[in-house]
This record gives C-alpha cells, sequence and structure tokens, in this order.
C-alpha cells in the first residue's frame, strides 16, 4: 500500500521530470504569435516575416493573431495569461512598457508577468519639419521656440505614444514649450505636416525618409546617439548637444511568464538566425536588426518602464 510520504515523493519526481520533457517535446499544435498592433505595423510585419521560416524549423504551424486595443495591452494581457507551454508568444513595441501606465484599469504589469526571448531591432524616430517654418537646424527651432513659448506646435499618433514620449522628453531636455496635437495614427498626422498645418513631428525614418528625398519635409535631428542609416546626412540630437533624448522604438518577442528556459533559448536561437537572413530586406525599410539574449530585454524593459514612468507622472500624461 502506498503511503502518504510515497505518493508525495512520486508527485514530486513526476512534476521534476515534466519540465525537461515540456522544454524538449513543446506542443505540437500551432504556435500563435499575438501582435497587439494593427495589420501592416512593425510588430504584425516582423511576425509575418518570420513565421513560414520559424514553421518549417519547428516543425510546426505558426499563426499571427492581430489582438488591438488599450494601447497593446489586450494582447499582451494575452499572452501573459496563457498557459507557459511554448504554444503562445508576443512580438511588441516599446510601448509595452507604458501600456499599463495609461490603462490605470489594467493590473497587468510586463515587467513581470511576462518572459523575454529576445529583442529583434528599432526603428529611430526623426524629428521633421515641413519647409514652410524655415527651419534648418535643431537651433533655429530652438530659437523659434524660446521666442514664443507655445506657438509652436507638433504633432503624435496619438498620447503615450513613443513620438510623443520622445517629443515631451526632447522639450524637457531643452527647457521648452511646444503644443502637443494627438492624432489617432500617424497617416493623417504625417499628411497634415507635408500640408504644413502641423509644425513638426517626430516620426520613423521609414515614415519621412520619401518625403525628405522628394524635399517636402526638412529633418532637423534623429533621436539618440545614433544616425539612421535610412537618413546617414542627418545628425542625433546627441551630436547637436542635447544627450539623453532616445525615443527610438525597439521591438521584442516575449512568452507568458513561466516559459520553460530551454524552449525560450530554442525560440532566441531560431528567429536570430531567420533575421540575420533578412537583414537586408529589412534595413531597406529603416529597421535596424539586434537581436539579444533574454536577459537583455528584461533590463531594456525594466529601463523603459522607469524612465517612461516617470516622464508621465511629470507631464500628467494621459490616454
Amino acid at each position: 500500500m502506498l503511503n502518504r510520504r510515497t505518493v508525495l515523493s512520486a508527485c514530486l519526481i513526476s512534476a521534476l521530470a515534466c519540465t525537461p520533457a515540456l522544454a524538449q517535446n513543446p506542443p505540437e499544435g500551432p504556435l500563435h504569435i499575438v501582435v497587439p498592433t494593427t495589420p501592416g505595423s512593425t510588430p504584425d510585419l516582423l511576425a509575418r516575416l518570420i513565421g513560414p521560416k520559424l514553421s518549417q524549423r519547428l516543425g510546426r504551424p505558426v499563426v499571427v493573431e492581430n489582438r488591438t486595443g488599450a494601447s497593446g495591452n489586450i494582447g499582451a494581457e494575452a499572452v501573459a495569461r496563457a498557459a507557459p507551454n511554448g504554444s503562445t508568444v508576443l512580438i511588441a513595441a516599446s510601448t509595452l512598457a507604458t501600456g499599463a501606465m495609461l490603462q490605470p484599469s489594467s493590473t497587468f504589469e510586463a515587467t513581470k508577468d511576462l518572459a523575454p526571448v529576445m529583442l529583434m531591432g528599432w526603428s529611430r524616430l526623426v524629428l521633421v519639419t515641413h519647409t514652410g517654418t524655415g527651419f534648418k537646424s535643431i537651433d533655429d527651432l530652438l530659437q523659434a521656440a524660446r521666442k514664443a513659448p507655445g506657438k509652436l506646435n507638433y504633432g503624435s499618433p496619438g498620447n503615450g505614444t513613443p513620438n510623443h514620449l520622445a517629443a515631451e522628453l526632447f522639450k524637457t531636455a531643452t527647457k521648452t514649450y511646444i503644443m502637443h496635437i494627438p492624432y489617432r495614427g500617424s497617416a493623417q498626422q504625417l499628411t497634415d505636416l507635408v500640408a504644413g498645418q502641423i509644425d513638426m513631428a517626430p516620426l520613423t525614418a521609414s515614415a519621412v525618409a520619401p518625403h525628405v528625398r522628394s524635399g517636402k519635409l526638412v529633418p532637423l535631428a534623429v533621436t539618440g546617439d545614433k544616425r539612421s542609416p535610412l537618413l546617414p546626412g542627418v545628425p542625433a540630437l546627441s551630436e547637436q548637444g542635447i544627450p539623453g533624448v532616445d525615443g527610438n522604438i525597439w521591438y521584442g518577442m516575449f512568452a507568458p511568464r513561466g516559459t520553460p528556459t530551454e524552449f525560450v533559448s530554442r525560440l532566441n536561437t531560431l528567429i536570430s538566425d531567420i533575421l540575420r537572413g533578412e537583414e537586408a530586406a529589412l534595413s531597406a525599410q529603416g529597421f535596424e536588426l539586434e537581436t539579444s539574449t533574454p536577459q537583455d530585454l528584461q533590463q531594456l524593459l525594466t529601463r523603459d518602464t522607469v524612465r517612461w514612468g516617470e516622464l508621465i507622472k511629470l507631464q500628467g500624461i494621459k490616454p
């Protein structure tokens, strides 16, 4: 007859034995890549780019699911609540660091509820203006902003977006007041900027490069400390005496907390290899490939959660 100690010992041994088995033999069903943004967004494009090759290498279907809403929280929370068995992952942008802060009812914390898999790369933001302002440099912009505080304005794709936060960080660093005009997405914002309806905007290099080359927009600076390969002639803000204003957008993959580390490591290796094979095509679209360890992505997420949280409180930013 089995006594209580024997039963408990058997259960413990069974539980420990299941962990490596799960890592080595993930579910045979589809791997669901949840994208918390709309079709055509960078996370969506990344998911659909890697999906077919990842399916071949894993030997199982890969399904991309767009689950949008609540500043990306709906999709991210769905992944956080999914079973940590290698069936579900998330590809998200750096808005993951601020989504919960801008949704007061949310109980989701990305730094605690998700397991990082890898950083995938970056999109650099470029501060651009239309030709009618006459600005040729950041100094021109700062002189005008300080001469008439509140007269100039800038557009963003919406409250709490990386573009909005980057602009507010720029204002804080330069001690200027430039009025914010939020849009619902970047398409109309870009149209209005080219038409001269708004004065300036921080937008991705891929979005503005054609208009810069055609002479319709004037680039003033790339945020952060590195130039964009798409616009190599445009200096970074740090080169112009304004360090610490890094609003560039990163993209990363996450899994539910508790997903076996062996499976996370395998995904990291496979996807890094797939992305390296697509680097030329990605670079042509302004995407800067950079992969990382799970630990490095966790540090990046934590850093942005802290620094953007401080800025959101300081500026009283609401969704």
